[in-house]
């Protein structure tokens, strides 16, 4: 189980693409819409994967499954976006069994976000969880593991301080315009895009720069609407989007296209733009950086910014590393008891079996067979062999393997590998 083999030949992997080694440009190669997304799980369910999960974010693309080799994990990722192997292999990385686990709980716990203490990820772990689980792609392995790393991403909130105050980049993106930006208060803001990061960014403006000229905008007005019915901000067109540009001193675009949504042909106006780009892959051109006028950050930047609540929270590292190894050691105990399940499974069916012959052959010898009380008796002496069963392999006083191998030869079991 030092891997955590699911059937002959399988193997639990995480793999994929981060801030750490793939700047915003390599990761825009590999990130996936819902659409694409959709796609690689249903090429994956065609391919023979039993059970995976994909998640995509502005810091990072991964695939968390089982294979019999990683590049069946690989070939999907890349068959449905715009990377290539040999890029794949340049800026990736790949974990197995044990190390993968433990990704999986630093990402999901904020550990491993490009602002230390950023949890948006959990979000985006249980979506692609739920959408896993409807596609039957969700073995109780993953299953088990995600709601394991959940449960870890909640004590760490609510038993440390490591994300006090925002940590986002829609906070950072905030916090950026506060540090560079004068009067801010007086400056019109336009913000493209009301996605998950386009509404935290939209939040984060309101409460920290008590500015009411926000303008939103985004292709579907339905939704800009909403957001700023909460705050009692303006909307406008998609199609007032140049327009609004040109009356700009900031532009942030958060917008989740394939391909840039803003360049420097949007831009007629002379006056000073600090324009942030938060997508992945980038949504502004770099070509608007020709504009003498016009400053350009990406998120990439943002993450580099630090400030004295980010030290602070540095400091509770060790306590949510200790969390994290109490959950993965309780799941690590559940994953001991999956290991015996077949054996057990298999070993009751055998009982049965003998159950069978048994009262087939005592029909035959009394004549008044108490078919119902024999059924009961049975059974209830069948449950108890194979809890007996059970318990002796929870003993860490006994070698797990040792065991399941006797009783398989004693009872002569035929069962699969399949343990989770």
């Amino acid at each position: 189980m030092e891997h955590y083999q699911m059937s002959t030949g399988k193997y639990f992997y995480a793999l994929g693409l981060s801030y750490k080694k793939a700047d915003a440009e390599i990761r825009g190669h590999f990130s996936l819409d819902d659409n694409s997304k959709s796609a690689l799980l249903n090429q994956a369910k065609v391919s023979g994967i039993e059970s995976l999960i994909v998640t995509s974010t502005c810091n990072r693309t991964e695939i968390y499954g089982f294979a019999e080799h990683p590049y069946q994990l690989i070939q999907l990722l890349c068959d449905n976006t715009k990377g290539t192997v040999e890029t794949f292999q340049e800026y990736a990385y790949i974990y197995k069994g044990r190390e993968a686990i433990s990704h999986l709980f630093r990402v999901g716990s904020g550990l491993d976000s490009q602002i230390l203490g950023d949890f948006e990820i959990i979000g985006q772990l249980k979506k692609s969880a739920n959408v896993s689980k409807k596609l039957e792609l969700l073995n109780p392995f993953i299953e088990r593991l995600v709601n394991s790393v959940i449960q870890a991403s909640k004590r760490i909130k609510n038993e440390t301080e490591i994300s006090s105050g925002a940590t986002s980049v829609s906070f950072a993106s905030v916090q950026y315009i506060l540090n560079t930006v004068q009067n801010v208060t007086n400056k019109n803001i336009v913000l493209f895009g009301t996605g998950k990061i386009g509404r935290n960014t939209c939040e984060n403006l309101v409460k920290h720069t008590k500015n009411e000229q926000i303008t939103l905008i985004n292709r579907t007005k339905g939704k800009a609407e909403a957001i700023a019915g909460k705050f009692n901000l303006v909307v406008k067109d998609y199609a007032n989007l140049q327009e609004e540009i040109n009356e700009a001193d900031i532009l942030i675009v958060a917008t989740g296209a394939q391909n840039p949504t803003v360049d420097k042909y949007l831009i007629q106006s002379k006056k000073d733009l600090l324009i942030l780009d938060l997508s992945i892959p980038k949504n502004v051109d770099k070509n608007v950086s020709d504009l003498s006028n016009v400053k350009l950050i990406h998120l990439d930047d943002l993450s580099q910014i630090t400030d004295k609540t980010l030290e602070r929270r540095k400091q509770h590292i060790p306590l949510a590393e200790s969390i994290i190894e109490d959950i993965n050691s309780e799941f690590s105990a559940w994953l001991e008891t999956r290991k015996f399940a077949p054996t057990i499974k298999a070993l009751k069916h055998k009982l049965q079996d003998f159950k069978k012959a048994e009262l087939d052959t005592q029909r035959k010898k009394i004549t008044d067979f108490n078919e119902e009380q024999a059924e009961l008796i049975s059974n209830n002496i069948i449950q108890k062999i194979t809890n007996h069963f059970a318990h002796h392999l929870k003993d860490d006083t006994f070698s797990t393997d040792e065991s399941l191998e006797l009783i398989k030869k004693v009872f002569q079991l035929e069962e699969t590998t399949k343990h989770v």
